[in-house]
């Protein structure tokens, strides 16, 4: 723990992200009521996607925050993308904007699909 955590209860944005694994991941996403965001392009998202992912384009600013702001920032939020680079951008804008919980897939979409 932080000298700044422990003495002023600051929490790091490293505190807020989790990474799992393929199989974590597909555990925790089981049963579909979880916000499950595929942060890639809408031409990506439609050459496949996991069940129940909503598609929130991490390169159209404008659209990604209003619909992230429509979202439940104390619900964890379950993202991915092609390879884990993006989503882990995304997660730390998510942060920034008061989400609590961000959990990233290892990997991303490329990693799932094989």
């Amino acid at each position: 723990m932080s000298l700044l955590k422990r003495f002023f209860g600051k929490t790091e944005a490293s505190d807020k992200v989790r990474v799992l694994s393929k199989a974590d991941y597909a555990q925790a996403i089981k049963g579909g009521k979880v916000q499950l965001v595929d942060v890639r392009t809408a031409r990506e998202f439609r050459s496949g996607h996991i069940k129940g992912a909503k598609n929130i384009d991490f390169f159209s600013l404008g659209s990604f925050n209003a619909s992230f702001e429509k979202m439940d920032k104390d619900k964890a939020v379950y993202l991915y993308c092609q390879s884990g680079n993006r989503s882990q951008k995304a997660a730390k804008r998510l942060v920034k904007m008061g989400f609590e919980t961000v959990i990233d897939l290892s990997g991303g979409y490329g990693a799932w699909s094989r």
